[in-house]
């Protein structure tokens, strides 16, 4: 029963490893444990530990869903509560492209499932970066979630899978209508400009079928480089005559 033994002792005391029992458990997939603490009507089930990780936020870096399950049962837990590094549970779900946690936390109707980390990566842009399609889909399938939104270098998540060619997510993100395929960098480089400078081939060919501007002025960027210049106007001339890169 909940409340049962309150006062015996503190449980939400830290260690010298600055976690909370709580903490250790949730951390650790340990259910049973993890299920007697949030019983204690004294338990502080927000409590952060060490980098500033609270209990649901170990748990959904763990991979750890039944406990994530019960802790996110509590109206008292927050799941938007970020770590000293500004990631929030979800940012970690969507990192390590654990689909049932970031189901889980989308749960909520109290989620913020855009909110970035300190350097203005939401878990869209994280997903993104890791290569994890399932979570990109997930994401892209809510409305609430910006996938123009960028970061605090100008990035967005369709130039990062851009400059880093990665295809298939490219082909995900267009498939939302409100995905910008020109939105510039802080640096004025279009997703196009990114995959143009790495020398990514099947990106740049899936962006030229979506009709965006292959004479963009940032395209100057790539100018910089004799090589990278040669060979994006090599592929764009080779599109426009054949129809392929």
């Amino acid at each position: 029963m909940r409340g049962s033994g309150v006062g015996c002792c503190d449980i939400n005391k830290k260690d010298s490893m600055v976690d909370t029992p709580l903490a250790w458990a949730a951390g650790r997939g340990h259910e049973a444990v993890v299920k007697l603490l949030l019983d204690r009507a004294d338990i502080d089930p927000n409590k952060p530990g060490v980098e500033g990780q609270t209990p649901l936020c170990l748990a959904a870096q763990s991979g750890c869903p039944e406990v994530v399950k019960m802790l996110l049962e509590r109206d008292d837990v927050n799941p938007n509560n970020a770590d000293e590094s500004g990631q929030t549970p979800l940012l970690w779900a969507a990192y390590y492209g654990d689909e049932p946690i970031v189901e889980l936390l989308l749960g909520r109707d109290d989620i913020d499932p855009d909110k970035p980390d300190w350097e203005g990566k939401t878990p869209l842009f994280v997903a993104v970066r890791t290569e994890c399609e399932g979570v990109v889909k997930i994401l892209l399938g809510r409305d609430d979630v910006d996938p123009n939104k960028s970061d605090n270098q100008g990035q967005t998540p369709l130039s990062c899978a851009a400059a880093f060619g990665m295809a298939g997510v490219v082909e995900i993100l267009l498939g939302r209508d409100d995905v910008d395929p020109e939105k510039v960098d802080r640096n004025g480089r279009t997703p196009l400009c990114c995959a143009a400078w790495n020398g990514r081939a099947a990106v740049v060919e899936i962006l030229l079928g979506r009709n965006v501007n292959p004479t963009h002025q940032t395209i100057g960027a790539v100018r910089h480089n004799t090589r990278a210049a040669e060979s994006w106007r090599t592929r764009v001339v080779k599109y426009y005559s054949s129809g392929t890169i």
